[in-house]
């Protein structure tokens, strides 16, 4: 004991009164240096009444540390009488102090005073050991546990050890040797209430051994985890070291409920062997893992994916092809070789009870009905119905599925729309395959042809699935606006079948029976009387739309009836009837003008036709000569290929034209395709090129309302075109009585609708000779058109049309 010590314990005469600050949850060891903060009005009273007088007080530990104002009761009545080192008032109002425990105290009373607390102590007597052999074994074992403890324990400094060892007093180190162990405040207060020297180190060293195997444990567990545990994945870390320390314990597994769920799905789905094995796997994998870690959420998400998918639930088909008619005609108008093939294939499943190998792609121009046909096939099979839109993508793990290795992976859209279908036979429609691009992340429609090809499917397997799916009792439906869109190898695993643009007839049929009765429902005129006529309707068509399908048509009718929707909200009179006359009302101007073919024969313009991906359009090709060198000049947005066919065309021109052979040398000649701002490309204008050259050259009209498209060779061949269903549609809605196709065209023709083969004199031509004796005017019809042409010399502002 040093002077200071020895001096300050001669002051500490029984009965001396001392200031008092309760603690909260510390217990202060004699012999140990801790800062304090205090905060409540009357202990830090206290602390200035010491630092006025000798710099001592008295400190205890209240019962219950949530007791704001402590009485006597409250508090334990053992503490310590500490010196105050240092004292500093902190802004917020509280005071912090560096104190040092001196020596273990009785409190025999506690004085309660206005503003402060005080207690009567008295000093324990030191006792002496009632074995110095015990006690100098227990002194020595404690330092040695202590030296462990020190090293074990992370949040020691490592000068600690060395610290103790050189505290001289044995009973003080002890003291020492308890203040730095991370303890409760209930097992420090019992090492301080000891006052026998020999119980008090035999419960210092019994908590010495707990606590050194504890941080054994613990280092093992810290070992065992970092090899399991990647870098930087704290919370995984915390929770798998959570785990280890309750298996460590023998606590029981709070996620075997989990597993027995998962175990009780698999029981009740009927998955094959192989997905079954790989289930079991992934159950027991994920009955290792820590709840919260970022592997077993993905775990989780595949066996719900997994158990999730219609393994072998299957919806009963409904095959009766009456009934499917009946349903289909309710649905849709026309489409009649769609609706052919589909009841062709009700037949064959209800006689082979197999779907292997029907794939259709429904082909034609937006708005003709090929979604709503897709739904209308699965009701009609009673069937579920799924659609994915393929429009725009790129990516190919977006068909085939991310792997499980990146977060937030998920299935391909395929297998996706299979579990939200929830039958492995459903209808599935695969909308706008032709819409498919391709980049660095792979190629979308490539990994299509396992989707699509019959051979394949029965064992699809997905990237993040990894077991076999059978696909093969889908029916795969697809959609299309251009089929030259769709890559060879997919194509050539679907039928395609075309559905043409509608005709004006149909058209005015569907917005009667299909469209107005719905947006009369939709628009809350149900019950209104009042209707559209159908010549207004065939003005909405031709004046308010440009289209093959209908839903621009669809469009204006809900413009007419949100107009007649409000004048009924607001009880104004509603027309009984739309007419033709006040159609303007409803609709503003006319947005088109009808664009028919001109009666009159003109030179040197010829009517062509055009596909284009929202239906069939005309062309009207325009030839000028003028004096020049022989130069030939194309405008119109004309790409390579339509630019070859110029060419082609005007050298058949000169080779079977020699009386104008000459003359071309001297004339510069002019083709233009109007509209401008409209790229134009393809070789099916060929002929009507020809045939406009040829009528500038000879001075014999064209005959307007003739239309034609065809590929032309330079011996004058007639070579087939695509997208005939729609040109056909085109030229028949611009007022054109015949219409010249390539002879090896014949079978496209036959497929054409009844109502677009008898609206229009068809004639199949093979040669060019054919096509100028039908579109040209004898030479005696000449004279009368003459002037319209312009001739050899004349300016170039003087072009025909």
């Amino acid at each position: 004991m040093d002077d200071s010590e020895r001096h300050d314990e001669e002051r500490l005469e029984i009965g001396r009164e001392l200031p008092l600050v309760p603690l909260r949850d510390v217990v202060l060891l004699p012999g140990a240096v801790v800062p304090l903060l205090v905060g409540r009005e009357r202990s830090v009273h206290s602390l200035e009444l010491a630092a006025e007088a000798d710099k001592l007080l008295v400190v205890t530990v209240q019962t219950q540390p949530d007791i704001s104002d402590p009485k006597a009761r409250d508090l334990r009545d053992i503490g310590t009488v500490a010196r105050i080192h240092q004292m500093l008032r902190l802004p917020d109002g509280t005071t912090k102090i560096l104190v040092e425990g001196l020596h273990r105290v009785r409190i025999t009373a506690f004085i309660e005073a206005t503003d402060h607390l005080s207690a009567e102590i008295e000093l324990f007597e030191a006792e002496a050991a009632a074995d110095p052999t015990e006690l100098e074994a227990l002194l020595r074992q404690s330092l040695e546990l202590f030296g462990q403890y020190a090293s074990a324990h992370q949040r020691l400094p490592e000068e600690v050890s060395n610290s103790v060892n050189q505290i001289g007093d044995g009973l003080r180190r002890a003291d020492a040797i308890g203040a730095w162990m991370v303890l409760p405040a209930e097992e420090k207060q019992e090492l301080l209430e000891q006052v026998d020297p020999l119980r008090r180190l035999r419960r210092l060293v019994q908590l010495l051994h707990r606590e050194v195997e504890i941080l054994r444990v613990e280092e093992r567990i810290e070992d065992e985890m970092k090899d399991s545990v990647e870098r930087g994945h704290k919370e995984a870390y915390l929770n798998e070291r959570l785990r280890a320390i309750r298996k460590e314990l023998g606590y029981g597994d709070d996620d075997d409920d989990e597993v027995e769920e998962y175990l009780h799905k698999i029981e009740n789905t009927e998955m094959s062997e192989e997905a079954r094995e790989v289930a079991h796997k992934e159950i027991s994998r994920l009955a290792k893992m820590a709840p919260m870690s970022p592997e077993s959420t993905v775990t989780r998400h595949y066996l719900d994916i997994l158990c999730g998918m219609p393994w072998q639930k299957r919806s009963e088909d409904q095959l009766d092809t009456r009934r499917a008619k009946k349903h289909l005609d309710q649905d849709h108008h026309g489409l009649e070789k769609a609706k052919e093939r589909i009841l062709e294939f009700l037949s064959v499943v209800k006689l082979s009870g197999n779907v292997q190998g029907s794939i259709l792609c429904l082909a034609g121009p937006p708005g003709v009905g090929k979604t709503s046909l897709g739904r209308s096939i699965a009701d009609a099979m009673g069937r579920n119905f799924v659609r994915v839109s393929l429009g725009g993508i790129r990516d190919e793990a977006e068909i085939r599925g991310h792997r499980r290795t990146y977060i937030g992976s998920r299935p391909g859209r395929v297998l996706e729309g299979i579990r939200r279908a929830g039958t492995r036979n459903c209808v599935f429609l695969l909308d706008e395959i032709d819409k498919l691009g391709s980049d660095f992340r792979g190629d979308p429609s490539s990994a299509l042809l396992e989707v699509l090809d019959p051979e394949q499917n029965k064992a699809y397997s997905d990237h993040f699935l990894e077991v076999p799916f059978d696909l093969s009792e889908v029916f795969f439906i697809c959609t299309a606006n251009d089929i030259h869109q769709i890559p060879p190898a997919l194509e050539d695993r679907m039928e395609i079948l075309r559905l043409p643009g509608y005709l004006e007839h149909e058209k005015v049929a569907i917005a009667r029976d299909f469209l107005l009765p719905r947006l009369r429902e939709s628009h809350g005129l149900a019950r209104a009387r009042f209707t559209i006529s159908e010549a207004a309707i065939s003005d909405a068509i031709s004046l308010y739309t440009r289209e093959a399908g209908v839903r621009g048509l669809e469009r204006q009718l809900a413009t007419i009836c949100r107009k007649i929707a409000r004048r009924k909200a607001e009880r104004r009179p509603i027309p009984k009837i739309v007419q033709r006359t006040n159609l303007h009302k409803f609709l503003g101007p006319p947005q088109f003008l009808r664009r028919m073919v001109d009666r009159e024969p003109e030179i040197g313009v010829v009517t062509g036709l055009a596909w284009t991906s929202t239906g069939g359009e005309i062309l009207e090709i325009e030839v000028a000569i003028f004096a020049g060198t022989g130069k030939l000049q194309i405008t119109g947005n004309l790409r390579k290929v339509m630019e070859e066919s110029a060419q082609t065309a005007l050298s058949y021109t000169r080779a079977t034209v020699p009386k104008v052979a000459a003359k071309m040398k001297k004339q510069d000649i002019h083709i233009h395709v109007p509209e401008g701002a409209v790229p134009k490309d393809g070789p099916s204008a060929g002929i009507a090129m020809a045939v406009a050259l040829t009528s500038m050259f000879t001075g014999r009209p064209v005959r307007r309302d003739v239309a034609m498209t065809g590929e032309i060779t330079l011996r004058g061949k007639v070579l087939p075109i695509g997208g005939l269903p729609e040109k056909a549609v085109a030229a028949q809605r611009a007022g054109c009585v015949k219409i010249l196709i390539p002879e090896e065209n014949d079978k496209d023709y036959r497929e054409l609708p009844k109502d677009v083969q008898q609206g229009l004199q068809w004639h199949l031509v093979r040669r060019m000779d054919e096509v100028l004796d039908l579109a040209l005017l004898p030479e005696k019809h000449a004279a009368s058109t003459a002037a319209d042409a312009p001739r050899s010399g004349e300016s170039p502002g003087a072009a025909a049309h």
